[in-house]
């Protein structure tokens, strides 16, 4: 209950930005709202992309209520993994907003929400005491891209078992998804390949995997001089300054010219930001689930803003979400990861009465929440 005795809401609608995107919780996360005391506002067909029907989220038909889109997203604390593109339109002031929202590359998320009112916690910015995530699925981001890479490679190149030399890889960034971008790459980007590369009767050189951090991304004669070899750029970094690209559009000639190029960044081309913002390789195009593979002469590359230079091309890989590739194993992992979160977080009746010296997961939501960043952006 509320401080009028109200019952607290949640609403859970579903996401429309495009066809191809199912980030829909499972009705896992339902029964957590409920064992907090709150009632549950779900769009009506939510779900239905993972295979659930409206049936399988009334757990409890006297507290949850199938409603319109609108009305889902006029609860006291609406959950979506990703925020639609008009889901800010219907935002009830003083309501919360839980999604990936990336604050440090979208200041105009957090502004705009500022201006509307409404508290947020991004999933993307809860942290425990040590600086780890909490809601994240790295592993994910990594090796679905590097799945898609390889088998881009492949094409361009022939098959692995032919060739006497050893794919290069070279990846950039060595954090929390630049090392599962390591193993992926020492595995041809999927385990079953590889093990199918290695039984097979002909030759089959494993993969040459090189990783620089910062220190070496941001040493030009290095970078000049390892990207000749590169046969999959990989760029897995987190940038401290996301103004400046690591990799300028014209050294993309130096890449072999069949060379793939794996974005798992997937940073966002925000040009009129102060300071702007945009992408560790440049140039290159954004992909989403409804497409995300990019031949140097894809219309794409015709979106991309004139400001920045595009002219040098190589395949690309890109997607904004590549854990959404499994919708159904990614929104498993998401729910197991987000169920104690959300409990703690309604229970402390939204983001507006979160502590900084609470409780660990209080704590850990603090850190994620609009409040927190608002003096930092």
């Amino acid at each position: 209950m509320d401080g009028t005795g109200q019952r607290l809401t949640l609403g859970l609608p579903k996401i429309h930005n495009e066809p191809g995107e199912v980030r829909d919780f499972h009705p896992g996360i339902v029964r957590v709202a409920l064992g907090t005391g709150a009632e549950v506002l779900i769009e009506s067909g939510y779900g239905s992309g993972l295979g659930h029907i409206d049936q399988d989220y009334l757990i409890d038909p006297g507290r949850i209520r199938l409603v319109d889109r609108e009305e889902a997203l006029t609860a006291d604390v609406v959950l979506m993994l990703r925020p639609s593109d008009d889901a800010f339109d219907h935002l009830r002031a003083g309501s919360t907003l839980v999604s990936m929202l990336h604050f440090p590359t979208h200041k105009e998320r957090a502004q705009r929400l500022k201006e509307l009112g409404v508290e947020a916690v991004a999933l993307d910015l809860i942290v425990d005491d040590e600086g780890i995530r909490l809601v994240e699925n790295m592993r994910a981001v990594a090796w679905n891209g590097m799945d898609v890479g390889f088998k881009v490679l492949e094409r361009r190149l022939g098959s692995f078992r032919d060739r006497d030399e050893p794919p290069r890889a070279f990846i950039l960034g060595a954090g929390a998804v630049g090392k599962h971008a390591v193993e992926a790459a020492t595995k041809f980007g999927n385990v079953d390949r590889a093990e199918a590369l290695a039984c097979s009767c002909a030759r089959a050189p494993g993969v040459e995997a090189v990783t620089a951090g910062r220190n070496l991304t941001s040493n030009e004669t290095y970078m000049r001089a390892r990207l000749p070899s590169a046969d999959v750029l990989v760029d897995a970094t987190c940038r401290h300054d996301p103004s400046r690209p690591l990799v300028p559009n014209a050294w993309l000639d130096l890449l072999p010219k069949h060379a793939v190029i794996v974005d798992l960044s997937v940073d966002p081309y925000l040009l009129d930001e102060d300071p702007p913002v945009v992408r560790g390789i440049e140039g290159i195009p954004a992909g989403t689930l409804d497409g995300y593979v990019f031949g140097p002469s894809d219309p794409a590359w015709d979106e991309i803003p004139d400001r920045v230079p595009h002219a040098h091309r190589r395949w690309v890989v890109s997607c904004y979400s590549w854990p959404g590739i499994d919708p159904v194993g990614c929104m498993h992992h998401y729910g197991h990861q987000l169920e104690p979160l959300l409990e703690a977080l309604l229970r402390r009746h939204g983001a507006g009465h979160l502590r900084p010296d609470g409780p660990y997961l209080e704590r850990a939501l603090h850190r994620g929440s609009l409040a927190a960043w608002l003096p930092h952006i």
